[in-house]
């Protein structure tokens, strides 16, 4: 299991789960769209995580949301930039991860201070993301989905074989190989086997029961398990507001099978549940 993670602002050890927490800047995003829209609404926000606990935040300027459509590099850049500045000029050691698919935007982003990169595209829809990455010696995340961002979140292109971990293990791997070739080292890649994301709650189930697979490749793993509709399937079809136990859940079950980071909106109530399980999980290795 790696126990560190490069990133263009220094390494974040990764000796204890740490938890990013999601700041959406956007007016569209299926939680927390159009809360934090202006720069300093997004500010009051990140000051509240950070006093939760979040160990980096990830910001996002374009919504994933079943549906949405695709958002101009410029519009993007425009929702992003002017809160990155003032994150970075209130908090200088912040470990800030950017949520995009495009490498216009990724090297704004880098450029003004972020340390990270969230690709959920696994750098399908822009390759040449990887070459700014690996030119800032930033962290990468790379996550597992298929189709465009408008069909990314649906259920169009979840079609899978027998093996569901399989195959997300599969593209995976040929996502760390293109960011290698691009010049990414290894220790700065993490996967996220992008739970939701073309993906039915039975395919996120098993994905989540073969985790110990995905941890196998030999990279950090991320779970981004956040009030997703699998959480509230699970339990009977449960609206948004009623998804945290499952959330909670997701993220235990998460770090029991190797998982490193958790990428969620309720930063202080997962922090707490994942304590208690990474140290059932150390006390089982004892």
């Amino acid at each position: 299991m790696a126990t560190e993670w490069r990133t263009a602002r220094g390494p974040i050890s990764l000796e204890r789960p740490r938890v990013a927490a999601i700041l959406n800047v956007t007016p569209d995003s299926f939680w927390d769209g159009g809360r934090y829209a202006s720069v300093s609404a997004a500010v009051a926000r990140a000051e509240q995580l950070l006093a939760e606990g979040a160990d980096l935040i990830d910001l996002g300027g374009e919504s994933t949301r079943p549906g949405a459509a695709p958002l101009p590099a410029a519009d993007e850049a425009a929702r992003l930039l002017p809160v990155i500045a003032e994150l970075v000029r209130r908090w200088p050691d912040l470990l800030l991860s950017i949520d995009t698919n495009k490498s216009v935007v990724a090297l704004a982003a880098l450029e003004a201070g972020a340390a990270i990169i969230n690709d959920v595209s696994a750098l399908r829809l822009d390759p040449a993301l990887a070459d700014v990455t690996a030119a800032h010696g930033a962290g990468l995340v790379l996550m597992h989905s298929r189709g465009t961002v408008a069909e990314m979140a649906g259920y169009e292109l979840a079609q899978y074989g027998a093996d569901v971990t399989g195959e997300v293990c599969g593209e995976l791997q040929s996502a760390a190989a293109r960011a290698e070739a691009a010049g990414n080292a290894r220790a700065c890649l993490v996967l996220d086997p992008g739970l939701g994301f073309a993906k039915r709650t039975e395919h996120s189930i098993a994905v989540l029961a073969g985790l110990d697979r995905i941890t196998a490749l030999g990279y950090p793993v991320l779970i981004g398990p956040s009030r997703k509709r699998f959480t509230g399937e699970v339990a009977g079809g449960l609206p948004l507001e009623e998804r945290l136990e499952g959330t909670l859940a997701a993220c235990v079950v998460a770090v029991l099978g190797g998982a490193r980071i958790l990428r969620v909106h309720d930063v202080a109530p997962v922090r707490r549940a994942v304590a208690l399980a990474e140290a059932v999980r150390l006390a089982a290795r004892t």
